[in-house]
């Protein structure tokens, strides 16, 4: 009995697709846009339509278990996955949309299959070589956008506890720099640390009062 045939697209109906059988598509999507810490992470991945990945869905509607599940899954059945990211010297420095969008493009530069086509989650693409198509909540609409969404996530998640052993004192493996209230009181607390994001509005605020105060 043959296989049934999966669909990797279950929110673009063919009409929609901006692509054909002909094109090697590989989905992209950021983690970390809001929190106020850490560096922003982006992945691009090639599914192998012949090694369906069961599960995948927008990282953020998946508890950190079975993202934790489906991560190794996907980098064993894909074609092609890479992740990057872009610090918060460089959020610092560009904004945090131009840095997202950086750090898109070199994830799909990244691949070490090159893709002619990328579709992006969002609304808007960054300049690249490649055909790039803009996919509105594509997390949940594409297998590969949401691939990517998981490996972004749990490679941004696995870094913030990295950093919790540097800067205990910040709590950054429970918010993973996320503006939660247990955030802000040791934000208040302590000050900024070299990797918060001294552009954003809650750490630019405490660094000018310092300033002020001195």
């Amino acid at each position: 009995m043959s296989k049934k045939k999966v669909n990797f697209y279950p929110g673009l109906p063919p009409r929609l697709r901006p692509f054909t059988e002909a094109d090697i598509v590989c989905g992209v999507d950021e983690a970390g846009r809001g929190p106020l810490a850490g560096p922003v992470f982006a992945a691009a991945v090639i599914l192998d339509p012949r090694r369906p990945i069961d599960g995948l869905r927008d990282s953020k509607k998946l508890t950190e278990a079975r993202r934790d599940e489906l991560a190794p899954l996907i980098k064993q059945h894909a074609l092609a996955w890479a992740i990057a990211e872009c610090s918060c010297e460089e959020i610092d420095t560009l904004n945090i949309l131009h840095a997202t969008m950086l750090a898109m493009r070199r994830a799909v530069e990244a691949l070490q299959t090159i893709p002619t086509i990328a579709l992006i989650d969002g609304n808007r693409c960054p300049p690249m070589d490649i055909r790039a198509h803009a996919v509105v909540e594509g997390d949940d609409k594409c297998h590969a956008i949401s691939a990517a969404s998981i490996l972004a996530k749990t490679a941004r998640d696995a870094l913030l506890v990295q950093l919790h052993q540097q800067y205990p004192q910040y709590c950054f493996d429970q918010h993973k720099g996320y503006s939660t209230a247990l955030h802000m009181e040791r934000l208040r607390l302590h000050g900024p640390s070299p990797v918060h994001r001294r552009s954003f509005a809650p750490v630019r605020e405490l660094l000018q009062a310092d300033l002020f105060a001195a």
